[in-house]
Protein backbone atom coordinates (compact mmCIF):
# COMPACT_ATOMS: atom_id res chain seq x y z
CA UNK A 1 0.00 0.00 0.00
CA UNK A 2 1.63 3.79 -0.68
CA UNK A 3 1.64 5.87 1.78
CA UNK A 4 0.30 9.42 0.83
CA UNK A 5 3.18 12.11 1.20
CA UNK A 6 2.28 14.90 3.37
CA UNK A 7 3.26 18.62 1.40
CA UNK A 8 3.20 21.95 2.02
CA UNK A 9 3.98 24.10 -0.27
CA UNK A 10 5.29 27.74 -0.05
CA UNK A 11 6.04 30.47 -2.53
CA UNK A 12 7.91 33.73 -1.90
CA UNK A 13 6.40 36.66 -4.42
CA UNK A 14 8.49 40.20 -5.03
CA UNK A 15 8.50 41.94 -7.90
CA UNK A 16 12.23 41.14 -8.80
CA UNK A 17 11.79 37.42 -9.31
CA UNK A 18 9.73 34.40 -7.62
CA UNK A 19 10.39 31.11 -5.21
CA UNK A 20 9.10 28.28 -4.60
CA UNK A 21 9.35 25.59 -2.00
CA UNK A 22 7.67 21.98 -1.74
CA UNK A 23 8.10 20.54 2.16
CA UNK A 24 7.54 17.32 2.59
CA UNK A 25 6.49 16.75 5.88
CA UNK A 26 6.30 12.47 5.50
CA UNK A 27 9.80 12.67 5.53
CA UNK A 28 10.67 16.19 6.74
CA UNK A 29 12.61 16.29 3.70
CA UNK A 30 12.84 19.04 0.67
CA UNK A 31 11.04 17.99 -2.24
CA UNK A 32 11.46 21.00 -4.39
CA UNK A 33 13.33 24.54 -4.73
CA UNK A 34 13.45 26.48 -7.37
CA UNK A 35 13.90 30.78 -7.57
CA UNK A 36 13.12 32.62 -10.70
CA UNK A 37 14.87 36.42 -11.10
CA UNK A 38 13.35 38.59 -13.00
CA UNK A 39 15.44 41.47 -15.45
CA UNK A 40 13.87 44.03 -14.45
CA UNK A 41 11.58 44.90 -11.48
CA UNK A 42 7.63 44.26 -12.80
CA UNK A 43 4.43 45.53 -11.14
CA UNK A 44 2.01 43.33 -9.01
CA UNK A 45 0.37 42.60 -12.54
CA UNK A 46 3.11 41.34 -14.41
CA UNK A 47 4.43 39.77 -11.78
CA UNK A 48 1.10 37.31 -11.51
CA UNK A 49 1.04 36.86 -15.14
CA UNK A 50 4.65 35.03 -14.57
CA UNK A 51 3.22 33.23 -10.86
CA UNK A 52 0.26 32.13 -13.39
CA UNK A 53 3.03 30.67 -16.40
CA UNK A 54 5.27 29.18 -13.74
CA UNK A 55 2.03 27.33 -11.91
CA UNK A 56 0.68 26.39 -15.27
CA UNK A 57 3.99 24.52 -16.63
CA UNK A 58 5.44 22.97 -13.90
CA UNK A 59 3.51 19.62 -13.16
CA UNK A 60 5.03 19.39 -9.44
CA UNK A 61 2.21 21.96 -8.55
CA UNK A 62 -0.26 19.53 -9.76
CA UNK A 63 0.02 17.71 -6.27
CA UNK A 64 -2.07 18.02 -3.55
CA UNK A 65 -0.32 20.17 -0.68
CA UNK A 66 -1.38 19.88 3.06
CA UNK A 67 -0.96 23.67 3.87
CA UNK A 68 0.13 26.84 1.22
CA UNK A 69 1.75 29.98 2.39
CA UNK A 70 2.54 32.84 0.38
CA UNK A 71 5.54 35.38 1.53
CA UNK A 72 4.95 39.16 0.56
CA UNK A 73 8.64 40.49 0.16
CA UNK A 74 8.33 43.85 -0.72
CA UNK A 75 9.80 47.38 1.05
CA UNK A 76 5.95 48.27 1.97
CA UNK A 77 6.02 46.90 5.25
CA UNK A 78 7.07 48.46 8.93
CA UNK A 79 7.23 47.14 12.59
CA UNK A 80 5.02 48.15 15.06
CA UNK A 81 5.57 47.48 19.05
CA UNK A 82 2.63 45.64 20.56
CA UNK A 83 1.66 47.95 23.50
CA UNK A 84 1.22 50.61 21.29
CA UNK A 85 -0.89 48.46 18.27
CA UNK A 86 -4.29 49.10 17.01
CA UNK A 87 -5.33 47.86 14.04
CA UNK A 88 -7.37 50.75 13.13
CA UNK A 89 -4.14 53.01 12.50
CA UNK A 90 -2.30 50.54 10.26
CA UNK A 91 -2.75 52.80 7.72
CA UNK A 92 -1.05 55.53 9.83
CA UNK A 93 1.94 53.56 10.51
CA UNK A 94 2.32 52.54 7.23
CA UNK A 95 2.61 55.78 5.64
CA UNK A 96 5.62 57.40 7.47
CA UNK A 97 8.12 54.89 5.31
CA UNK A 98 5.86 53.39 2.56
CA UNK A 99 4.00 55.18 -0.60
CA UNK A 100 0.49 53.91 -0.18
CA UNK A 101 -2.78 54.48 -1.58
CA UNK A 102 -6.48 54.74 0.15
CA UNK A 103 -7.38 51.19 -1.69
CA UNK A 104 -4.63 49.10 -0.26
CA UNK A 105 -5.51 46.36 2.12
CA UNK A 106 -3.39 46.41 4.79
CA UNK A 107 -2.46 43.19 6.87
CA UNK A 108 -0.42 42.27 9.93
CA UNK A 109 1.72 39.43 11.57
CA UNK A 110 2.10 39.32 15.02
CA UNK A 111 5.84 38.05 16.37
CA UNK A 112 5.30 37.36 19.83
CA UNK A 113 8.71 36.67 20.64
CA UNK A 114 9.43 40.32 19.88
CA UNK A 115 6.17 41.73 21.28
CA UNK A 116 6.00 43.12 17.94
CA UNK A 117 3.72 43.39 15.36
CA UNK A 118 4.56 43.78 11.06
CA UNK A 119 1.94 45.68 9.57
CA UNK A 120 2.22 45.55 5.46
CA UNK A 121 0.38 45.59 2.19
CA UNK A 122 0.48 42.30 0.67
CA UNK A 123 -0.29 41.94 -3.20
CA UNK A 124 -3.80 41.38 -3.20
CA UNK A 125 -4.11 39.95 -6.76
CA UNK A 126 -1.29 37.04 -6.12
CA UNK A 127 -3.17 36.29 -2.77
CA UNK A 128 -7.09 36.12 -5.20
CA UNK A 129 -5.16 33.91 -7.29
CA UNK A 130 -3.76 31.41 -5.19
CA UNK A 131 -7.41 31.31 -3.63
CA UNK A 132 -8.84 30.91 -6.63
CA UNK A 133 -6.21 28.18 -7.92
CA UNK A 134 -5.51 26.10 -4.23
CA UNK A 135 -8.44 27.30 -1.72
CA UNK A 136 -7.50 28.34 1.67
CA UNK A 137 -4.12 28.77 2.28
CA UNK A 138 -1.87 31.51 4.48
CA UNK A 139 0.03 34.52 4.36
CA UNK A 140 2.79 36.48 5.63
CA UNK A 141 5.60 39.44 4.80
CA UNK A 142 8.80 38.29 4.65
CA UNK A 143 10.06 40.63 7.58
CA UNK A 144 8.25 38.12 9.50
CA UNK A 145 9.80 34.75 7.94
CA UNK A 146 13.46 36.73 8.77
CA UNK A 147 12.76 37.75 12.30
CA UNK A 148 11.51 34.37 13.55
CA UNK A 149 14.39 32.93 11.45
CA UNK A 150 16.91 35.09 12.70
CA UNK A 151 16.55 33.39 16.39
CA UNK A 152 18.15 30.11 14.75
CA UNK A 153 21.82 32.21 13.56
CA UNK A 154 22.22 34.12 16.22
CA UNK A 155 24.16 32.60 19.00
CA UNK A 156 25.51 35.52 20.86
CA UNK A 157 22.59 37.30 22.82
CA UNK A 158 25.33 39.57 24.77
CA UNK A 159 26.84 41.32 21.85
CA UNK A 160 24.70 42.97 18.93
CA UNK A 161 24.75 40.58 15.78
CA UNK A 162 24.37 42.07 12.16
CA UNK A 163 22.23 39.86 9.80
CA UNK A 164 21.74 40.77 5.92
CA UNK A 165 19.46 38.72 3.89
CA UNK A 166 19.74 39.69 0.16
CA UNK A 167 17.59 38.91 -2.64
CA UNK A 168 19.06 39.83 -6.24
CA UNK A 169 19.11 43.14 -5.65
CA UNK A 170 17.23 43.86 -2.51
CA UNK A 171 18.77 43.69 1.39
CA UNK A 172 16.79 43.10 4.71
CA UNK A 173 18.53 44.01 7.33
CA UNK A 174 18.35 43.13 11.32
CA UNK A 175 20.57 44.28 14.43
CA UNK A 176 19.67 41.73 17.28
CA UNK A 177 21.34 41.08 20.24
CA UNK A 178 19.03 40.55 23.98
CA UNK A 179 16.49 42.09 21.61
CA UNK A 180 15.38 43.25 18.25
CA UNK A 181 17.43 46.83 17.83
CA UNK A 182 16.86 47.28 14.63
CA UNK A 183 15.41 46.53 11.17
CA UNK A 184 15.22 47.26 7.63
CA UNK A 185 14.86 47.00 3.86
CA UNK A 186 17.06 48.77 1.26
CA UNK A 187 17.12 48.05 -2.31
CA UNK A 188 20.34 48.65 -4.11
CA UNK A 189 22.13 49.09 -7.61
CA UNK A 190 25.71 48.35 -6.89
CA UNK A 191 28.22 46.67 -4.41
CA UNK A 192 29.18 50.23 -3.81
CA UNK A 193 25.24 51.10 -2.76
CA UNK A 194 25.25 47.79 -0.25
CA UNK A 195 28.21 48.60 1.47
CA UNK A 196 27.12 52.10 2.25
CA UNK A 197 23.67 50.69 3.95
CA UNK A 198 25.27 48.53 6.09
CA UNK A 199 27.95 50.90 6.99
CA UNK A 200 25.12 53.42 7.34
CA UNK A 201 23.51 50.79 10.03
CA UNK A 202 26.69 50.61 11.95
CA UNK A 203 26.87 54.61 12.37
CA UNK A 204 22.89 54.66 13.21
CA UNK A 205 23.03 51.60 15.65
CA UNK A 206 26.90 52.75 17.17
CA UNK A 207 28.28 49.35 15.64
CA UNK A 208 32.46 48.90 15.47
CA UNK A 209 32.87 47.25 12.20
CA UNK A 210 36.43 45.72 13.97
CA UNK A 211 34.31 43.98 16.60
CA UNK A 212 30.88 43.90 14.72
CA UNK A 213 29.60 40.04 13.39
CA UNK A 214 28.17 40.17 9.55
CA UNK A 215 25.93 37.26 8.95
CA UNK A 216 24.77 37.47 5.33
CA UNK A 217 21.99 34.82 3.64
CA UNK A 218 20.39 34.91 0.39
CA UNK A 219 21.53 35.20 -3.04
CA UNK A 220 25.43 35.66 -1.91
CA UNK A 221 28.75 33.59 -1.45
CA UNK A 222 32.45 34.08 -0.83
CA UNK A 223 33.16 34.85 -4.47
CA UNK A 224 30.97 37.85 -5.10
CA UNK A 225 31.42 41.14 -5.07
CA UNK A 226 28.80 41.70 -2.32
CA UNK A 227 31.23 39.75 0.06
CA UNK A 228 34.35 41.15 -0.86
CA UNK A 229 33.29 44.45 -0.27
CA UNK A 230 31.18 43.87 3.21
CA UNK A 231 34.78 42.32 3.54
CA UNK A 232 37.16 44.94 2.84
CA UNK A 233 35.04 47.09 5.89
CA UNK A 234 33.84 45.29 8.14
CA UNK A 235 36.31 42.39 10.01
CA UNK A 236 34.08 39.74 10.90
CA UNK A 237 31.78 38.40 8.33
CA UNK A 238 30.09 34.63 7.78
CA UNK A 239 28.14 33.36 5.48
CA UNK A 240 25.09 31.28 6.86
CA UNK A 241 25.09 27.45 5.44
CA UNK A 242 23.30 26.53 2.90
CA UNK A 243 21.16 29.95 3.15
CA UNK A 244 20.67 30.59 -0.62
CA UNK A 245 16.64 29.90 -0.11
CA UNK A 246 16.71 31.28 3.52
CA UNK A 247 13.37 33.05 3.79
CA UNK A 248 11.63 30.48 1.50
CA UNK A 249 13.17 27.54 3.83
CA UNK A 250 12.26 28.77 6.77
CA UNK A 251 8.87 30.00 5.92
CA UNK A 252 7.35 26.76 6.84
CA UNK A 253 8.45 27.94 10.80
CA UNK A 254 6.59 31.36 10.35
CA UNK A 255 3.75 31.40 13.30
CA UNK A 256 1.41 34.04 13.65
CA UNK A 257 0.85 34.31 9.82
CA UNK A 258 -2.74 35.49 8.32
CA UNK A 259 -5.29 32.93 6.68
CA UNK A 260 -7.62 33.42 3.93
Amino acid sequence: MTQNKIKDLSIQVNLNGLSFCILNRTDNSIEYINAISFDQKLTPFETLKRLKAELASNTVFSSEFNSINVIHYNELATLVPKALYDEANNAEYLKFNSKILKTDFIASDELSSYDIVSVYVPYVNINNYIFETFGAFSYTHASTVFLNAADKIITDTHNSTLIVNIQDTTMQVLVKGKSLEFYNYFEFTTPEDFIYYLLFTCEQKQLDPENLALKLCGTVNKEDALYTIAYKYIRHVDIVEDSQHFLIKNSFDANHIGTI
